[in-house]
Parts: C-alpha cells; structure tokens; sequence
C-alpha cells in the first residue's frame, strides 16, 4: 500500500528528475569523475561499519556493521526527500534552504551552475547525499554497544535534519551566513566531521558508560583485521571524499588527491611513532587510527593548500589527536567508547584551524590566503565557523538525545551482558 501511494505520487513529479538541458554543457569526464567519487564516499559508510566493527568486543560487531549500512538507507531516503533541499534548496535567511527541492523536484539532467556548471545537478545531489550519510555513521562510535536500535533509527533521521542539514546549508549552501563570511572547508571537516565529533561527546554524556567501562582501560579489539581493513578502504574511498569535491576531473582534483594521500601518510607514521614511544611496540591499531586522523584533518584543507603544507597538517593532527585520545582515556569521564571526539571532532578543529594558516589563493582561485600567506583574517574567519559548528552540533544532539530519553536510550542490562548481536539481531558474528 505504502507502495502504491508512493507510485500515484510520482504523477505529481513527472519530468523532475530529467527536464529540458543543454547537452553541450555536460561534460562527460567530469560527470563520471563525480559519479566515480559518489561510489567511493558510499563504500565508506560500510567501510566505517568494518572499522568500528573490529574495535569493539566479539559480541556486538554484527551491531556495529548493521547500524552503518541502516545509515546508508536512512539518510539516502531523508535526503531524496528534504536533505538536498534543506542544505542546497533556495536561501532562507542564511540559515536553511527552502523545500523547492522536495522530492527532488526540479533536480534533473540540467547543471545547477550556482555549484557545479558541467554536471547534471543529479550526480551533484547523489555526491553530497554520500557526505550526509556518512557524517552520523561516524558518531554511533561514541555509543556503540548499548544504544536501542529503535532510538537510534528516530536519532539519525531527526540528527541528520535538524543538524546536518542546517550546518551544511550554512558553510556550502549559497547564501549560508557561514559561507558570506568566507568560511573554507572544501570537503567537510566542519560539516561532517567536527558536527559528528562533538555530537558523539554529547551523545557519550547522554547515553552513559558501558556496564563493564573503567577508565583508562584500553578496549579490547575482537578482529584487529577488521580494523586494518576498514581503514584502508577509508583511505581508498576518501580520494572520492576530497578530490571530488572539486566537482570536476581538474587540476585541483588532482591537488586534492596528493594532499589527501600525504596528509594520511604522515598522520599515520606520527601515530606509530607516538604509539611505540609510549609501549615499546609500533601498534597496528594506532598506525590505522592515525591514518583516518589525517584523512580528516586534510579534508577542509584539501582543495586550499598544497603538498609540504599538508605533510605539516598530518604530522600536528597527529600529535593533537594522540594526546586529545589520551585526554578523554585517562582524565574525562566519558565512555565515547571508540574516540569519535577525539580523532573526528578535534581532528575536525584542527584540520578547520589549519586550514586558516595554510591556504593558498594560488591553488584555488575560489578559496583564499591563510595566515601564512598574509591573510590572517581567514584564521578567525576558521576560529568562528569551528567554534559555531560544536556549540550547535554539541548542543543540539545533547537536547535531542534528552528528548528522546523517555523511549529508552540504551538496551536493558541483560541485553548489553548478551550483546547486542544476538539480544537485538539475532544474529552471531562469529561461529567458532
């Protein structure tokens, strides 16, 4: 019946994803670059699942994989509806897109040239929906083994609404007040990343501690493979994530791209050195822990700064993280169970703040000159933005969460004790 319904209302949107274009302007290696790098940010929602998947115990990584790939459907669904429209749609006081994209209505083969002139404003929306449906998959880290599935299904499609979209409108959409100000964040560190490390922190406070938490005490992982696998197709994917941001298979994809490899390289190593000064041993673990570090640290920066900037972003991104992991392990009581503030929120603001040093006019015409290069107004400019992004973003999930406590925020007792795998979705990760 649902079906059916959805069917009649198609009637309403004939012609809407096609309508009348220039065949011209559409160029052809742009518009499969895009939907390459469309396909690339998907695989690291899954990607995430694996990563995560690996870090927690044994009994809950069926949990961790299923919660991403419910992501990947959820937001998909909310973003065709109101999420493009919300983030890309008419301006409403610099604060949130009208709903004249709802449904995608008007969304066709036709460029939408206020953002991409050469591509058909489909593959644009396709390629920003991969950034909304990533962005909450990376905060079920800082909760996983004991939030109720029902809330969390109700979580992400009212997170992905009412702080998703309205930070995205205002740093990418034209006419967002961020993006008036001149804010530079290329491909997402203050829209996806610091908004989802500050929102898992609250939701960490919200939800509570594992029964068995203690703090400092190191999580042991159940499939450190996992781990490793989930990190490198992140790296993979995250050439998808920055170098199709430049929306075009151009010179500045290609920047984009090396920096992007760099930044990781150098963020990695950092984290392994650190790693075996501190345990005598150079950790697996760390060393794909401080790779994404990098990848999120570079991803403001990428399509603003160039090479030997970006190996210097990766090596201080490393050591912020590091030491903010240590901080929250050993000081905070707070059990953001896998480090999403750590190693997304504060690599976040680190990669936002650096970008305000490094950038380059010269390497995007579109962009601006940091600090470094005489332009120090861009620092606050970053400083503002980033500041803005973890108030709303922290705050916001924090009062939504309390909302939505009366449904239940966390499994019972003897569900956490069983796992989550079999007490929730019947289902074992491991038959041995």
């Amino acid at each position: 019946m649902l079906g059916a319904g959805i069917g009649y209302a198609t009637t309403f949107f004939a012609g809407s994803s096609a309508g009348a274009y220039d065949a011209k302007i559409i160029n052809a290696g742009d518009t499969a670059w895009v939907l390459l790098s469309a396909a690339l940010v998907m695989l690291m929602t899954p990607a995430v699942g694996f990563f995560y998947g690996g870090m927690v115990t044994r009994k809950n990584v069926v949990s961790v994989i299923k919660q991403s790939l419910l992501i990947l459907g959820l937001v998909s669904i909310q973003w065709v509806l109101i999420g493009y429209s919300l983030v890309f749609g008419k301006d409403m006081g610099g604060v949130i897109g009208g709903l004249n994209f709802f449904g995608l209505h008007g969304v066709g083969y036709a460029p939408n040239t206020d953002y991409a002139g050469t591509i058909p404003q489909l593959a644009f929306m396709v390629f920003q929906a991969m950034f909304a449906i990533i962005t909450p998959a990376l905060i079920i880290g800082s909760f996983v083994e004991r939030i109720r599935f029902r809330t969390l299904v109700l979580f992400v499609v009212l997170w992905s609404t009412l702080v998703y979209d309205p930070i995205a409108h205002w740093v990418w959409g034209i006419g967002g007040w961020l993006h008036n100000l001149g804010t530079l964040d290329f491909a997402g560190g203050t829209v996806v990343h610091i908004s989802a490390g500050f929102a898992g922190l609250a939701a960490a406070i919200v939800i509570g501690k594992r029964k068995d938490y203690a703090q400092g005490q190191h999580l042991a992982a159940n499939n450190v493979p996992f781990v490793l696998l989930g990190a490198a197709l992140l790296w993979f994917g995250w050439f998808g994530f920055n170098a199709g941001s430049a929306l075009a298979a151009s010179p500045l994809a290609v920047n984009a791209f090396v920096v992007t490899n760099t930044a990781a390289a150098a963020c990695a190593l950092t984290w392994m050195v650190l790693s075996w000064a501190e345990n005598k041993k150079p950790s697996a673990m760390a060393t794909a822990t401080g790779a994404v570090c990098g990848l999120v640290a570079i991803t403001p920066a990428s399509g603003f700064v160039g090479p030997m900037a970006s190996l210097a972003i990766g090596v201080i991104t490393g050591v912020v993280t590091y030491l903010m992991l240590m901080l929250r392990s050993k000081k905070m009581r707070v059990d953001d169970t896998l480090d999403v503030w750590a190693a997304h929120g504060m690599g976040g603001v680190t990669g936002a703040i650096l970008t305000g040093i490094f950038a380059e006019k010269a390497i995007n015409s579109l962009g601006n000159n940091g600090l470094l290069f005489g332009n120090p107004a861009q620092l606050l400019t970053q400083i503002l933005a980033t500041v803005v992004t973890v108030v709303y973003s922290f705050g916001l999930t924090f009062l939504l969460l309390k909302l939505l406590s009366p449904l239940g925020l966390r499994v019972r007792p003897e569900e956490e004790e069983q796992g989550l795998d079999t007490a929730v979705h019947g289902e074992e990760g491991y038959r041995l």
